[in-house]
């Protein structure tokens, strides 16, 4: 046990070790100063070459958006081209597998294209090795760059002292790929290669077990899709039961390289918002707000989970080693709940054990890790959604102490506030409004076949059954990705309406904040006084906690007590 507490510690330490010096190198890349990475500039060049974009332009923030959608509108047509005409690609497809249903090619095309990488399929059997690279690898590679240049937009606009254009998406866009995740992928892939991952274009081994049966055990090029599945918080499996299977991961040493590879980035980009706009005290401010939540959840988690099920001990059932329902031996349960909180807490949504057999809290944890959605968050956006929060602090601040609301020297007035807002109202309204329409569905109105009702749905009654449908809409939401898996989700419904809240709940945040930065980057910079609001202050840390648990539990906690709570009473 306590050795288990020794390997979440050595997890979480490392990552925020390392995760400073890369801060450094991400701020000189986006900077475009001198770094060892230069010898990419070449292929970068004849990238911009051949597609005719200049990427020394200078756009507004309007500008930026368009480019972030319009390039993302070309990846979720290309997704969806090779989804729809898998079972007549020519090569990579060696075990023949046939073409996505059109409602399941939609949702799987935005799930990838948004990095939310939530799966209503499994990977073995309805993928091809060329939509597993050419598809479901490549958008892990894109959708996290786009983040991460969104994020770099963000950074820009806080430093310009009265200027409407904020940078070039296109060049931030191509060097969060090509010089940010791409070296660190090579890396972390070539651990996991050394560790027994496959990396293969054979088809299915068929081979006969002790028990004289023929099994059909399939493999391919996993390994570089699990490393940028991890390192660009995607999640998106390339087996069905992604990283508790062995092929996925293979070992414990494997599990902990994995699991850092999910927070570190995140990390990382916190500490270089400090960097970039020259105060490394707000963003170790910011860090800390984070972590005290991260470290919390990860407390009540591992709790829960090496605890056991009470129900069980009242059986008599010996449950020293823990709720070990739906885990991995080789794991155990401390491991398995600091990666549930990481995958949670990050976007990431990939798993090492379902969260379906959790325990109540642990399972509550996780939806409240996704409901707040900026505890670290996905690279590059879950910083621009904590930006929501600490414009809606700073207004909060400047009200209490009688001041207008003033952020990094520019005034936060109507507009920016009336954004923030809508976009903080937007999450709990696409989770909330989507849970009360399954659940009235669920419940047996309008659950003829081909939309799906509870008796398709829900493999579990009552407050579990609830929990699962709010976990569903959650993680898309959240653009997280993981599930609980007794929710039967591969119905035009579930892939339709899942579709949908990834899309809204992907590109509105990131639009939002931009149109903050846009408008506050054309204002004149308001001198420091004795009165300025100090942001890396534990006072305003203290503020920004209470308004990210305030919003979060007024918005969230009705829901909540319906499902993990209630269930967590019951037992």
């Amino acid at each position: 046990m306590f050795q288990e507490i020794l390997g979440i510690i050595a997890i979480f330490l490392l990552a925020v070790v390392l995760a400073i010096p890369l801060g450094k190198y991400i701020v000189k890349v986006f900077k475009n100063e001198k770094t060892w990475s230069d010898f990419i500039a070449p292929l970068e060049g004849f990238i911009f070459r051949i597609s005719t974009i200049d990427p020394t332009e200078p756009m507004d923030w309007k500008q930026n958006m368009k480019a972030m959608l319009v390039l993302n509108g070309v990846f979720f047509v290309w997704a969806m081209l090779l989804l729809l005409t898998q079972g007549i690609h020519p090569f990579w497809n060696p075990d023949n597998i046939a073409a996505m249903e059109p409602t399941q090619a939609f949702n799987t095309a935005v799930s990838f294209t948004t990095n939310t990488n939530l799966q209503h399929y499994s990977g073995e059997a309805s993928a091809s090795y060329l939509t597993q690279l050419l598809v479901f690898c490549f958008l892990q590679f894109v959708s996290a760059g786009t983040g991460i240049a969104a994020l770099a937009l963000l950074f820009q606009g806080l430093l310009l002292k009265q200027s409407t254009t904020l940078g070039n998406f296109y060049n931030l866009f191509l060097k969060s790929c090509t010089r940010i995740l791409l070296p660190i992928s090579v890396v972390i892939a070539i651990i996991l290669l050394t560790n027994g991952m496959p990396a293969t274009f054979k088809g299915a081994e068929q081979v006969i077990t002790l028990q004289g049966d023929t099994v059909s055990i399939a493999r391919g090029p996993v390994a570089p899709m699990v490393t940028i599945k991890q390192l660009g918080t995607n999640g998106g499996g390339y087996f069905g039961s992604n990283s508790t299977h062995p092929f996925e991961n293979p070992n414990y040493l494997t599990n902990m390289v994995e699991n850092f590879a999910i927070i570190l980035i995140p990390i990382a980009l916190v500490f270089a918002f400090g960097f970039y706009i020259h105060r490394p005290r707000l963003g170790y401010a910011f860090f800390c707000v984070m972590t005290l939540l991260f470290l919390l959840f990860v407390g009540i988690s591992v709790s829960q989970e090496m605890g056991g099920n009470p129900m069980l001990a009242k059986m008599g059932i010996d449950i020293t080693a823990g709720n070990m329902e739906g885990k991995e031996v080789r794991f155990g349960t401390a491991a398995s709940s600091m990666w549930g909180v990481s995958t949670t807490s990050t976007s990431n949504g990939s798993v090492n054990s379902m969260h379906d057999s959790h325990m109540p809290l642990s399972g509550g944890v996780f939806i409240l890790d996704m409901m707040i959605n900026a505890i670290y968050g996905g690279v590059g956006v879950g910083l621009i959604n904590f930006f929501v929060f600490v414009v809606i602090g700073v207004f909060i601040s400047g009200l209490m102490v009688g001041r207008t609301p003033e952020l990094l020297g520019k005034k936060i007035e109507a507009k920016e506030i009336k954004i923030a807002a809508l976009i903080a109202i937007l999450h709990p309204m696409l989770i909330l409004v989507g849970t009360a329409l399954s659940s009235h569905l669920a419940a047996g109105n309008g659950g003829e076949v081909g939309y799906g009702g509870s008796a398709q749905w829900l493999n579990n009654p009552s407050f579990h059954g609830f929990s699962e449908m709010l976990y569903e809409f959650t993680s898309s939401s959240a653009n997280n990705g993981s599930g609980f898996e007794g929710l039967g989700d591969n119905t035009p419904f579930w892939n339709i309406a899942c579709g949908v809240v990834m899309l809204m709940g992907r590109f509105l945040p990131i639009i939002g904040p931009l149109a903050i930065i846009g408008s506050l980057a054309a204002k004149k910079s308001v001198p420091q006084s004795a009165g300025t609001l100090q942001l890396d202050s534990y006072a305003f840390s203290a503020v920004l906690l209470s308004v990210i648990i305030i919003i979060a539990a007024l918005s969230f906690f009705p829901a909540l007590a319906l499902g993990p709570l209630a269930e967590y009473f019951m037992i």
